[in-house]
């Protein structure tokens, strides 16, 4: 790793708001020169998953911060520092129209790249995902227990959705390509950050996580057109074949009933494990995307009507009386 040698009296360091993860971010200024320094505790964090994905996608002229030195073993990084604008602070209703088919370019590259060495989203993958629902958000969020009918409608809703993932096409997955994870920069290109999970999966992952954001919510019809459309970028590209609308949509719908799932797990253990309870301020609106999917479906497809009736008798009288759900009842 390159040396690096300054009086700490000329340098100003600023922390930077950070993610999910146990990675702390730092702001190095310099004479008018900004670098991150990322802290990665190698114990806890990939920290080489970060740097071959980072590598992978600079090779395929995707945006992603430029890395100057690297101490992997005790888990420091200095990294370009891409500034503060993440693309959700400039989405609103006029925006979004210039700004979402800029993000699907770079979903469209990420799908045309070869294939990597990358983890595949496989079915033990998604499970265990999913799996976080039951544990964190219903037992030790909701603190109810799932019970022999939750059990089984939520196990036939789980393999019903894997099969639904694992039938798509297979491509480079970044896995949380939503508003906070892609960044303006100066010269109005889109950098992407937060890709280390990268994996193997199917083609409307990355899609979902975008017009489906858990951090902003569209009109579902203009969800659906911008789905489309995407669809047809696929096509002219070469990345997809003899698929119809409504297949891609129930692909689009189900893969999105995956991932919130699995965020409302995910977002209730990093408040009651890690103390990060911003995120219950999220919850309601991910509970909107798995119940207005469930009723798309419901009447097409048991699985989902099943599970649908036992959220509604079961869960949703206790979700109704949670705290973080006040917000949400008074808009």
């Amino acid at each position: 790793m390159p040396r690096i040698s300054v009086a700490t009296d000329d340098i100003e360091i600023t922390p930077v708001a950070g993610d999910a993860s146990h990675r702390k971010y730092l702001r190095l200024s310099l004479n008018g020169e900004h670098r991150i320094l990322l802290i990665s505790p190698p114990e806890l964090e990939n920290n080489q998953a970060f740097l071959d994905v980072r590598n992978l996608l600079e090779q395929h002229q995707l945006r992603v911060p430029a890395c100057y030195a690297v101490d992997i073993d005790h888990g420091f990084m200095l990294l370009e520092d891409f500034g503060d604008t993440l693309l959700l602070d400039l989405l609103d209703d006029q925006s979004v129209g210039q700004l979402y088919p800029q993000a699907q370019m770079l979903l469209l590259r990420l799908a045309q790249m070869k294939p990597f060495n990358l983890p595949s989203y496989n079915q033990a993958s998604l499970i265990e995902e999913m799996d976080r629902f039951a544990y964190w958000f219903v037992e030790k969020l909701l603190g109810q227990t799932m019970g022999g009918e939750g059990v089984t409608v939520f196990s036939s809703l789980q393999d019903a959705l894997v099969r639904t993932a694992l039938e798509q096409p297979q491509v480079v997955v970044h896995r949380d390509f939503h508003s906070r994870n892609l960044m303006r920069l100066p010269d109005n290109e889109l950098g992407i950050i937060d890709f280390q999970d990268a994996v193997i999966g199917g083609i409307t992952y990355d899609l979902v996580s975008l017009l489906k954001d858990c951090y902003i919510r569209w009109p579902a019809p203009k969800v659906v057109c911008w789905a489309l459309e995407f669809k047809q970028m696929l096509e002219s590209a070469g990345q997809l074949q003899d698929v119809t609308d409504e297949e891609f949509l129930k692909w689009f719908d189900w893969m999105g009933m995956q991932r919130h799932i699995k965020v409302l797990g995910t977002f209730a253990r990093l408040s009651l494990r890690d103390n990060k309870h911003a995120y219950l301020n999220d919850l309601p609106l991910v509970l909107d995307y798995v119940v207005e999917a469930l009723h798309n479906w419901a009447g097409v497809e048991p699985v989902c009507a099943d599970f649908l009736n036992w959220f509604d008798s079961e869960l949703q009288p206790v979700i109704a009386q949670q705290p973080w759900m006040a917000g949400a009842q008074q808009q």
